[in-house]
């Protein structure tokens, strides 16, 4: 029985999840958060259970690798490059679905909801906070860039201590195959985590909640979906390359951001999406990925700060100028970089825009009361960009494997994990 169910894909079984637990959340309404929101918090605490080591040992692992090469700097360029390059499209079709929703006008008198004041950290101190005082205590933590900073030094060293390191090079490649292992594991419970999580939201939240802010919610989802099919399918075109091999290989890492609302927490599940289905070397993906989950965030830095910008200026009829639209923009472009890092990203992405194009911050608290039920749309599609970035990079630089990117080949060549397609289809991955 069991290993019936799990020869069923895991897109498959997710979807399941999805659609029993929108069920269950109607049927228990508000006793859903009661019984169905352990269920979704005890697969998160398992699935951030593996963020911190998968970081450290993968992204030593691959700077170790790159470091052999010489086209590590060209990967890493390429890759910011691309982060900024999506993200001013994602701003651009914000602005542009925000104007022909309208979502602000016609509004008065909206419930006031209560916002956390958070402390904006100046670009210095975020460059500052990427260094940790303590490589322990950022592991923790669960610090993603510190450790991130760490695991660099560490395969710098690696590199530079050459056949010195073979046993902490071999030490760390297999801390790495362990960690993936492990996540493997974690990753299975998808489904059953996802029928949690989408239960509880479901049952948390009614109606007459969210119809007020119908135009918001419609205006974030319609932007959100049309940069994913299509603005990237058409970078991916652009590229040659099969946009339904990419959304079919992207698609259980969407499901899970969609369920979390966590770039951090879906981690594990993009980066081995990426690799094993999207076909980018792990090498190189083991670098790109945790990277995109702290700076690239086409839905809650871009698409939601100008779309929350329109909807503030038409609530309190304020005419943005084009000024304030160009700062909005490079805000929305730069802040994920200058924010990275920072918990809540998305409200202070929106505070952080809102100041810099002088649009009252009270605004915000108009809003806040459905950032749960649009947070699924952005983090989904900030995921998204997030393997979307390396499989461009990869192509560019003929190092995608795209017999895995088709799906022509259901393993990856080399992995001692997945001999055959045989294995791979039996684990259910």
């Amino acid at each position: 029985m069991l290993r019936r169910f799990f020869a069923i894909p895991l897109w498959q079984r997710t979807a399941a999840g999805f659609a029993l637990g929108i069920l269950a959340g109607l049927i228990l309404r508000e006793h859903a958060e009661t019984w169905l929101e352990p269920i979704g918090d005890v697969y998160l605490n398992l699935i951030r259970m593996v963020v911190a080591p998968l970081v450290l040992f993968t992204i030593a692992s691959s700077i170790a690798k790159l470091g052999e090469g010489v086209g590590a700097v060209r990967l890493a360029t390429r890759t910011v490059v691309w982060f900024a390059i999506t993200s001013l499209l994602a701003v651009l079709v914000g602005f542009a679905v925000g104007h022909l929703v309208n979502p602000g006008l016609g509004l008065s008198d909206l419930p006031l909801g209560t916002v956390r004041e958070r402390e904006i950290p100046t670009p210095l101190e975020v460059l500052i906070g990427i260094v940790p005082t303590n490589p322990f205590t950022a592991l923790s933590e669960g610090k993603v860039l510190q450790i991130i900073f760490f695991s660099a030094l560490v395969g710098a060293a690696l590199v530079a201590l050459g056949d010195r390191a073979q046993g902490v090079r071999r030490l760390v490649d297999e801390g790495a195959a362990v960690v993936f292992r492990i996540t493997r594991w974690v990753i299975q419970l998808t489904p059953i985590g996802v029928f949690g999580l989408i239960g509880s939201v479901v049952g948390g939240y009614g109606w007459e909640a969210l119809l007020p802010l119908g135009k918001f919610i419609f205006a974030i989802y319609a932007a959100c979906l049309f940069h994913i099919l299509i603005v990237y399918s058409g970078l991916l075109k652009l590229h040659g390359l099969k946009v339904v091999s990419f959304f079919r290989g992207a698609f259980a890492a969407m499901q899970t951001a969609f369920a979390t609302s966590s770039s951090l927490g879906t981690l594990p599940v993009t980066l081995r999406q990426t690799v094993e289905r999207l076909g980018v070397p792990q090498a190189y993906a083991a670098f790109a990925v945790p990277l995109g989950a702290s700076v690239k965030m086409d839905g809650c830095g871009a698409i939601y700060p100008a779309i929350a910008s329109i909807f503030i200026a038409q609530y309190f009829q304020i005419d943005l100028s084009l000024t304030q639209y160009v700062l909005i923009g490079l805000t929305a472009v730069l802040g994920s970089l200058g924010t990275a890092g920072v918990p809540g990203t998305s409200i202070v992405m929106l505070t952080l825009t809102l100041s810099t194009a002088g649009l009252p911050l009270e605004g915000i608290g108009y809003i806040v009361a459905i950032d749960r039920i649009i947070d699924m749309m952005r983090t989904a599609t900030n995921v998204t960009g997030q393997m979307l970035v390396p499989v461009l990079v990869a192509k560019e630089e003929n190092i995608l494997n795209e017999d895995v990117y088709d799906g022509r080949v259901a393993w990856l060549p080399g992995d001692p994990d997945a001999e055959s397609a045989e294995t791979m289809k039996a684990s259910g991955i």
